[in-house]
């Protein structure tokens, strides 16, 4: 099994970050791919990185957005063909 292209970026009691998990597993649920979630209270440089925008979309590694999930842009960046 491949690695999963989404990763959501969080801490612990952040609404906004409840919200976006449940977009996201809106969205994988269309899309059929998984996504994982890493905790910036757990690691000093995603703290540093990311702390005061959260939560941060990942895609493939790289920043997606931030603050609120863009369902319908995420969806298709994730059915698009890559070149």
């Amino acid at each position: 099994m491949r690695e999963p292209r989404l990763t959501l970026i969080t801490r612990p009691g952040c609404h906004l970050c409840e919200d976006a998990k449940a977009a996201l597993d809106r969205v994988v649920a269309v899309t059929g791919d998984r996504w994982v979630e890493w905790d910036v209270s757990s690691d000093v440089e995603l703290e540093r990185e990311y702390g005061d925008r959260l939560p941060v979309v990942l895609l493939d590694g790289k920043e997606h957005g931030y603050w609120r999930v863009e369902e319908e842009r995420l969806l298709r960046d994730l059915t698009t063909p890559q070149l």
